[in-house]
């Protein structure tokens, strides 16, 4: 089985948050399953282009319409291998990139007015590219809005080319929020399809790139079980509410899995010192050598909770500022990585300037500086308002950095709450979306702490957890092969 990812960013190439990480990890476990290949499609960025570490080839350029438009597209392909796993097959991911300056030679991946029509080009150009190239994929794997115009084109434009006729497509929710709106010329002004799409297209009165692919792909999932049910009320679905629901038939949802070699502190040459479940001397080595870099106290008695995030509302910030002072005054110290928006910023580097032995804000994308902090840390704060999935937790968990979390998508999925007498669970959790009960939580972490001896085997419990993508590449699978039966 042929499965074609497109989407619009990918580690090792360029990513931008969780989605180039499950681009960069999904395909290579799809690979390693017995007949099977995965391709993935990504905009040749000026950031890959201009990569000279990059191995990357000439393969092909034509001329493709665009409604009234005659764009240029450029074809360039990479391959990338992984290690073996013991005896398993080793995997093998061929690339692809899809180049025009225009469109792609620019200093951010997202962000400019004219989005819409970018990764409009981008995906009929994924098309076209398959009527050049000697690939027949079975399954055609979309991605988040910016793929979301793929099935529109594939049965609008491309249903009578002969090796597309048979292929499937899979639409992948992986934050809905973002949903890819444009004014109604749209459709004829840039996707050139007749106005016998307009109603599937169209949601509140904008075309609408992800309502599109939920309508027309043949299966649609998102990135936990708990979100899959979850985006179909108003409170998490952006307006979409209603048209989940009447697709909700066709809906699965599969928890993402994280690169268990890339993510591993027994083999992680950007942390300080490496260490194992079964000897977690070096993770104090870590946490004092990066207390002492970042200008806190050096002391082994106070837990660091950590929280590597966008800075952004829906991350749940809102209840970290409303108690901020409360968590700045306890017996704990806070280490904050990350950058968004400028109201967030702002007040973490004014709670570090003011609690300087207590907090500690970092307004940077560092990844050394997260890995050294995932292996510092003793806990993990993400009390989010909504998460698909997260992967933060399992980067965490792997580390043995114990996560506090919101009962929410997939961190519900993927933290069970801590039971203190039974030793069940694996994480610290709060359930309504309150500052409080977020606070009480921590505390609740920070009085935990005290107890080494259950600290060390919970660490040691949850370090061992298989949350590699083995089995969620799998369900997959099972989900590519359901759509042929």
């Amino acid at each position: 089985m042929k499965i074609l990812f497109a989407a619009s960013e990918g580690a090792p190439f360029i990513k931008s948050g969780g989605l180039g990480d499950v681009l960069g990890s999904l395909p290579p476990a799809l690979s390693k399953l017995p007949d099977t290949e995965a391709i993935v499609f990504v905009p040749y960025y000026s950031k890959i282009k201009n990569n000279p570490e990059l191995n990357i080839e000439y393969v092909t350029s034509f001329y493709m319409p665009l409604a009234w438009r005659n764009s240029y597209v450029g074809l360039f392909k990479a391959e990338v291998k992984g290690k073996a796993a013991g005896r398993g097959k080793r995997s093998k991911v061929t690339w692809y990139f899809i180049d025009n300056d225009d469109y792609f030679a620019r200093d951010s991946l997202y962000g400019y007015p004219d989005d819409g029509e970018r990764f409009a080009f981008f995906s009929k150009a994924i098309l076209e590219s398959l009527v050049h190239l000697d690939i027949e994929p079975d399954v055609i794997h979309c991605n988040d809005w910016q793929t979301g115009f793929l099935p529109l084109f594939l049965k609008a434009l491309y249903g009578d080319v002969e090796k597309l006729k048979k292929v499937r497509t899979v639409f992948t929710i992986h934050n809905i929020e973002y949903q890819g709106k444009a004014d109604a010329d749209f459709l004829s002004e840039v996707l050139g399809v007749d106005e016998r799409w307009r109603n599937v297209c169209t949601q509140d009165g904008m075309i609408n790139a992800m309502k599109t692919a939920i309508v027309l792909c043949d299966r649609l999932s998102t990135v936990s079980r708990t979100y899959a049910s979850e985006i179909q009320y108003a409170y998490f679905a952006h307006g979409l509410e209603s048209i989940i629901s009447e697709n909700k038939y066709k809906t699965l949802g599969i928890v993402n899995g994280i690169d268990t070699a890339l993510y591993n502190p027994e083999k992680d040459n950007t942390i300080d010192f490496k260490f194992k479940a079964t000897d977690l001397s070096g993770k104090a080595k870590c946490k004092a050598a990066l207390q002492k870099d970042l200008g806190l106290p050096v002391r082994d008695d106070v837990p660091i909770v950590a929280m590597i995030t966008r800075l952004v509302k829906h991350k749940g910030l809102e209840l970290v500022e409303w108690v901020a002072d409360n968590l700045a005054n306890m017996d704990i110290q806070l280490v904050v990585i990350g950058t968004g928006d400028e109201h967030y910023e702002e007040m973490f580097k004014f709670l570090s300037y003011v609690h300087p032995e207590t907090v500690c804000a970092k307004i940077l994308f560092d990844p050394v500086l997260a890995n050294r902090l995932y292996a510092a840390s003793d806990f993990f704060l993400m009390p989010s308002k909504s998460e698909p999935c997260g992967l933060s937790q399992l980067i965490a968990m792997r580390y043995g950095s114990v996560p506090i979390v919101r009962e929410t998508g997939g961190l519900v999925d993927t933290v069970e709450p801590y039971n203190i007498e039974t030793g069940e669970g694996r994480g610290f959790t709060f359930k309504v979306f309150n500052a409080h009960d977020m606070l009480g939580a921590v505390e609740r972490a920070s009085e935990f702490f005290k107890d080494k001896k259950s600290l060390d085997s919970l660490r040691k419990k949850i370090m061992k957890l298989d949350t590699s993508w083995k089995e969620s590449a799998q369900k997959y699978m099972d989900m590519y092969q359901g759509m042929f039966e």
